[in-house]
């Protein structure tokens, strides 16, 4: 018997405002499916389900307002986990866990493990927040957002009304502290490269001193006390790289030059041996029958094949003739 062990009926619903009135429009941003909330021994735990894993790693980082720590030892089966204030808060493919800090390991891990799975692009984490800059970056600082109320939510630093949510944009935020000083980058990626470049030459219109570099469908945005080198170095450093996600199982085949030319040429002695070995089937066929038909008739086998002759001999004496008399 697993871990965990429920106590009484589990309540649930599709209403973002049900789920947590708190943050009710954050959550129909991030796609919010159907909440369930129970409780497991003296543990209220609660379980947000979202349309894809984007979704979910957004309001992930929802509920972990002022920072968040990695959870004492990992939780099997879970994609992350942290401790934020008095809460767990758990990701797992498009559902997010929030329960008490001290809840179990073990009853969470087995909660996590009767979570619904899911495939296919919808599996797919998002790409953002894998672009961010590791040097100097803050732990536990980044917060992927889907629309302008996570984006607040979040603490952005940019005009959330501005930065074109409504075009199917996305953003993550995290803050940079070294011995440059402070900074906060913003990602922004949006469908196409003209969506993006309308939003950069926005962006730098706000004379706020930020630096903005745009990349593709990318744009880059480095706002805080770093010097103007180091802020733009820092927006340098942000590449977009593509990726490509299969359904079907791994690995898949690639056929190459040196494949096809060894495929061509077994073919080609496969038909080669499959044509010989007929030949000399045919061969023993219609020479044994032929030497069976013989016996048959009661001649040899072996017995030379006969001719026809034409006779074309002589048939009658060469001519005399009397020598002439004298």
């Amino acid at each position: 018997m697993g871990a965990a062990v429920r106590s009484g009926e589990a309540v649930t619903g599709d209403d973002p405002a049900q789920a947590d009135a708190a943050h009710a429009d954050a959550l129909h941003e991030d796609g919010l499916q159907r909440f369930a909330r129970a409780t497991y021994g003296t543990t209220p735990v609660q379980a947000l389900q979202f349309n894809d894993a984007s979704g979910a790693r957004a309001a992930y980082g929802l509920y972990l307002q002022g920072g968040g720590s990695p959870a004492g030892g990992a939780i099997k089966g879970a994609d992350e986990a942290s401790q934020a204030g008095d809460r767990r808060v758990v990701l797992a493919q498009s559902v997010v866990l929030i329960a008490e800090k001290d809840a179990p390991a073990a009853m969470v891990a087995d909660i996590v493990s009767a979570l619904p799975k899911i495939g296919g692009p919808r599996s797919q984490r998002p790409l953002l927040p894998t672009l961010l800059p590791e040097r100097g970056l803050v732990g536990g600082s980044a917060r992927y957002a889907l629309g302008p109320a996570g984006y607040a939510a979040d603490g952005g630093v940019l005009p959330p009304g501005q930065l074109g949510w409504e075009k199917s944009g996305e953003a993550v935020t995290a803050r940079y502290a070294d011995r440059r000083g402070k900074e906060t980058l913003t990602l922004l990626l949006y469908p196409t490269p003209q969506i993006a470049g309308e939003h950069a030459r926005l962006l730098e219109k706000l004379g706020s001193g930020a630096r903005v570099r745009r990349e593709g469908e990318l744009v880059a945005v480095a706002q805080g006390a770093f010097s103007a080198d180091d802020a733009q170095n820092l927006v340098e450093n942000v590449h977009l790289r593509n990726e490509v996600s299969f359904d079907k199982p791994m690995p898949l085949e690639f056929p190459t030059e040196i494949r096809k030319t060894y495929s061509l040429m077994r073919s080609i002695a496969v038909l080669s041996g499959v044509g010989g070995l007929a030949a000399v089937l045919l061969g023993l066929f219609l020479g044994g029958g032929r030497a069976a038909f013989r016996v048959m008739r009661g001649k040899d086998a072996a017995t030379d094949a006969e001719f026809l002759s034409l006779h074309l001999d002589p048939q009658n004496e060469k001519p005399r003739f009397d020598p002439p008399s004298s």
